[in-house]
C-alpha cells in the first residue's frame, strides 16, 4: 500500500504532511539516528578530554573530523546504520 493522506498512520503524516515537512529534520527516523550519532561522538570527545587512561593516546586533532561525521550526515548513512542494527 502506498502512503497517501488516506493510508497514513495519522493525519500528521497524511493530511498535514505539507505543513510539517520542515520538521523531518528533527522528528524523522533519520533525525533520530543522526542525533544519536551526534551524542555518541560528543560523548566520546568528552571521555577523551577527562582524560581516561584508555584514551590517552587518542589524537585530539581528529575531533574536527569526528564532528564532520554528524555535521554532514546523510540519509544514506542513516540507512547504513539501520541496516547494521537490523542484524
Amino acid at each position: 500500500m502506498n502512503l497517501n493522506s488516506l493510508t497514513a498512520i495519522s493525519p500528521i503524516d497524511g493530511r498535514y504532511r505539507s505543513k510539517i515537512s520542515d520538521l523531518d529534520e528533527f522528528f524523522s527516523e533519520y533525525a533520530l539516528i543522526k542525533y544519536r550519532v551526534l551524542v555518541e561522538i560528543e560523548y566520546f570527545i568528552e571521555l577523551v578530554n577527562l582524560p581516561l587512561p584508555q584514551l590517552k593516546n587518542f589524537d585530539t586533532s581528529l575531533f574536527g573530523k569526528l564532528k564532520q561525521i554528524y555535521r554532514n550526515f546523510t540519509v544514506e548513512e542513516a540507512q547504513k546504520v539501520k541496516d547494521i542494527e537490523a542484524v
